[in-house]
Formats: structure tokens, C-alpha cells, sequence
């Protein structure tokens, strides 16, 4: 059962944004303070992220190549265009809604520690509290972000599913190839890596920036390539 920390995971996403769905009829004055509320913690908790870093540079050349790459495959456009397949396949009267509230959720869940940690644990041992851990978390800001982006936000489960399922059957194959310590300076880099790319979120979600933050989502494969090589060079 190497997927059911995965599965609960994407459950309780659901379920937060059906809670959130039918708790949505708010005041728009008190849908906006609640949208810059999350907005602000949003930020604060990349800012956490990005300083456990131990070498910023990589952070920095992981970023800047993976902005590259993403510009170049248009990440941003595909996932926009995903979410507005959705939105037209459903009928959303609130144009734009779905596919925001899609995107923005799908890289809030997806960036992060927690999910390669947690599906590495189901993966090769067995262990799913860090993803019911996740899911909990995960479950709460859905609930929260369906409040003021609406029902897109519950679609964000399946990327989810497929992100973390995928770690999680290979896990075992990971964990007999990849070293102990290349894989722990890998999750130090990837989660500043990954902070960056949330303080984004947040500003975007505020309104104060219109950053793609999808393309800068290749940063992290960047970011492997970089611990790796500085890893095998320095030993």
C-alpha cells in the first residue's frame, strides 16, 4: 500500500475544497482580507524555506536556469491551458476561476519537502505520517483557498496523486541508487529552491506580482543536477 499516504493526501485535499465550496457565500470585502491574509503567510513560510539554504548559489543558478527552460517549454501557458480546459469542460460562470485557483494550488502543494520526504518514506518504508502530515496541511489551505479562488482549487488533488504517487513506486529504486548524504543536500537545496518559488505564490496571490511561477517549477530538476555534480566533484 505504498499509495494510501498519497491517496489520503489527495483525499483530503478534495475534501477541504468541498467543505470550501459550500462555505464560500462570504462577504467579497472579507474574501479579499482573508485572500492578502493567506497571501502574507504564504510568503513568510518561503522566506523559511529559502533560508535554509547552505549554499545560496545554487538557489540562485537553479532558479535562473530553470526560469530558461520554463520560458522556453511555456510551462505557465500549458498549465493556464489546463486549467481553462477544466473550467470549459465544467461551465464555470466565473470566468477564469477554476483555471486560477487550479494553477496556484497545484504549485503550493507540489513545491516542498514534504511531499518527496513523505513519498519517499510510503515508498521504501512503509511510513505515510509525513504525507498524512501533508494532507492535513494540505487539506486546511484547500479549504482556505477555495473560500476565495473557488472550485479549481480541488482539481490541484490529481497532480498531487500523480506527483507523489510517482516518487513513491520508485522510491525504493531511489533510494539504492541515490547516496544518503547526495539526497540530503539535495532536499536542503530544493526546499530554499522551492521557498523562492512560494514567496512567488505569495506575492502573485496579494496581487502585488504577476511572477510564472510554473516556469520556474524546472528550477528543482536544475537544482539536482547541480547538488549532484558539486557532490561527486568534492569528493
Amino acid at each position: 500500500m505504498f499509495l494510501l499516504g498519497t491517496a489520503v493526501n489527495s483525499l483530503l485535499i478534495i475534501i477541504g475544497s468541498i467543505i470550501g465550496r459550500f462555505l464560500n457565500r462570504i462577504p467579497e470585502q472579507m474574501k479579499t482580507t482573508v485572500m492578502y491574509a493567506m497571501g502574507l503567510a504564504v510568503i513568510v513560510l518561503g522566506m523559511q524555506m529559502g533560508f535554509k539554504s547552505e549554499n545560496f548559489l545554487v538557489v540562485i543558478l537553479s532558479l535562473a536556469f530553470g526560469a530558461m527552460i520554463g520560458e522556453t517549454l511555456k510551462l505557465e501557458d500549458k498549465l493556464n491551458d489546463l486549467g481553462v480546459w477544466l473550467e470549459n469542460k465544467i461551465g464555470s460562470k466565473a470566468q477564469g476561476s477554476i483555471s486560477q485557483g487550479f494553477v496556484t494550488a497545484t504549485l503550493i502543494f507540489v513545491i516542498g519537502a514534504m511531499a518527496i520526504l513523505g513519498a519517499l518514506d510510503s515508498g521504501i518504508r512503509g511510513d505515510h505520517s509525513v504525507l498524512y502530515t501533508k494532507g492535513i496541511i494540505d487539506g486546511i489551505t484547500a479549504f482556505i483557498l477555495t473560500t476565495t479562488l473557488g472550485i479549481g482549487v480541488l482539481f490541484s488533488a490529481v497532480p498531487v496523486f500523480l506527483y507523489q504517487g510517482l516518487i513513491a513506486l520508485f522510491a525504493t529504486q531511489i533510494d539504492r541508487l541515490v547516496p544518503a548524504a547526495l539526497m540530503d543536500q539535495f532536499i536542503v537545496e530544493m526546499t530554499a529552491t522551492g521557498g523562492i518559488m512560494i514567496i512567488a505564490i505569495g506575492l502573485n496571490v496579494t496581487g502585488l506580482t504577476k511572477i510564472r511561477v510554473a516556469n520556474l517549477l524546472p528550477g528543482i530538476l536544475v537544482t539536482a543536477v547541480i547538488v549532484t555534480v558539486m557532490y561527486f566533484f568534492n569528493r
